[in-house]
């Protein structure tokens, strides 16, 4: 009998100091149920292990992706009715659990990054980008909105240009990004100048240090996105979902055809 094929791997390195998580659904990647479930239990083992052992060697956590594209999003099948509720219920808990894990996330991002992927980027520390990239949250295009990048792309970019990228649907070349502060390094092996990073500044510190560390940082940071971040998804479930235009976006994707708008 075959083993399942399971959506995540996780291993450790850097004299168990580093964990790693790749996501590892290729080519797209696609954030859904069985993906976010594997990235919630991996992150929630972690956050055991600094509040039962100020012990732990784990001094940062490196997120990347099997394959040429880091995620193409979020799974459209499940944002229609009778599975959306679960589903951004599933994935908002998850991004809120990496916004208060005390370990720094450093996110290797090649190819395309896109909505849900995005999001799940945006809930890291440090991104370290390939010179291709492509970030983006082309939500709008379908008819619906972008809850979690709502919430956190203004921190990252600023209101201004966070409205741009919600609004048009448009994505983002590497160099715009790091200019704009979405991402802080571009780099020919993404993977390898992030490793360089946690040998040169991490790797060295203590381990219960780093989490207290990570954990002021974010003080009032987690209480505001969370707060937003229900209310966005108020939004979406209460509203943009009883409308006409939003389920017509989302099936036109699926059937692979053009929107027929009626603007409501």
């Amino acid at each position: 009998m075959m083993s399942p094929i399971t959506p995540l791997k996780t291993w450790r390195e850097q004299d168990e100091t580093l964990l790693r998580i790749r996501l590892s659904a290729p080519k797209s990647n696609i954030i859904d149920a069985a993906m976010v479930a594997e990235l919630a239990k991996a992150f929630a083992q972690q956050k055991q292990a600094f509040t039962a052992s100020a012990q732990t060697k784990i001094r940062a956590i490196l997120l990347d992706a099997e394959g040429p594209h880091f995620s193409f999003g979020a799974s459209v099948e499940e944002h229609l009715p009778g599975q959306c509720v679960k589903m951004l219920k599933g994935f908002h808990t998850l991004l809120l659990q990496m916004l208060s894990l005390h370990l720094p996330i450093l996110v290797v991002i090649r190819g395309q990054c896109l909505g849900g992927g995005l999001e799940l980027a945006c809930a890291g520390s440090r991104l370290f980008v390939s010179p291709e990239a492509k970030m983006g949250q082309p939500e709008i295009v379908l008819g619906v909105i972008a809850p979690a990048a709502s919430c956190l792309l203004p921190l990252r970019v600023g209101q201004a240009l966070a409205e741009d990228m919600l609004l048009s649907g448009r994505s983002l070349d590497a160099a715009e990004a790091k200019e704009n502060g979405l991402i802080q390094v571009i780099a020919e092996n993404p993977e390898a100048s992030a490793l360089n990073y946690f040998e040169t500044h991490l790797k060295s510190k203590s381990a219960s240090s780093m989490g207290f560390a990570q954990q002021a940082a974010r003080i009032g940071l987690i209480g505001d996105v969370k707060r937003k971040l229900a209310a966005v998804e108020e939004l979406y479930l209460n509203e943009l979902m009883k409308t006409h235009d939003a389920i017509e976006g989302l099936n036109a994707f699926l059937e692979k055809r053009p929107p027929q708008w009626n603007n409501s």
